[in-house]
């Protein structure tokens, strides 16, 4: 296998590369925006959404203390969700925001940054999805057991 040194063989971004570029900050910053919406709902929803569980007829014969437990650990879930989804949002924005001013501005520094914050998106959902991947093999490990101890 080849390999390349980039530096050394010229790579340039050719117009065509800066369109498909300035097309995906524009779409990332929309879908950046629309991420923290989303996360300023999750935010206000956290506060609203436990109290309004709480008073369906399944739970409303709780003991107090029981159910406001369990509202207050929903709220805090909702809230530690929001925040884990900010992350990802955050580096998109300052992906398209970057990348919109080093093409505009044919900054170098800034496109560094931006492919910077692009990176650093993908590194956060690949450890997410890595952990949420571990967490599946460990219920399906234990259900496995359980099962076998059962049977």
């Amino acid at each position: 296998m080849e390999s390349f040194d980039l530096l050394n063989n010229d790579l340039q971004v050719t117009s065509s590369a800066q369109n498909f570029l300035s097309d995906a900050a524009r779409w990332g910053k929309f879908l950046s925006i629309i991420g923290f919406i989303f996360c300023g709902f999750m935010t206000i929803l956290a506060f609203f959404i436990p109290t309004l569980i709480m008073s369906l007829p399944p739970y409303n014969s709780m003991a107090s203390g029981f159910s406001s437990g369990i509202a207050a650990g929903m709220t805090i879930l909702y809230l530690l969700l929001a925040l884990l989804f900010f992350f990802p949002c955050w580096y998109l924005f300052k992906f398209s925001v970057k990348m919109q001013i080093s093409l505009n501005s044919m900054s170098q520094e800034n496109f560094e940054e931006s492919l910077k914050n692009l990176k650093s998106m993908f590194k956060f959902y690949g450890v997410c999805t890595i952990i949420m991947l571990s967490i599946y093999a460990l219920v399906f490990l234990i259900a496995m057991i359980g099962t076998a101890m059962k049977g």
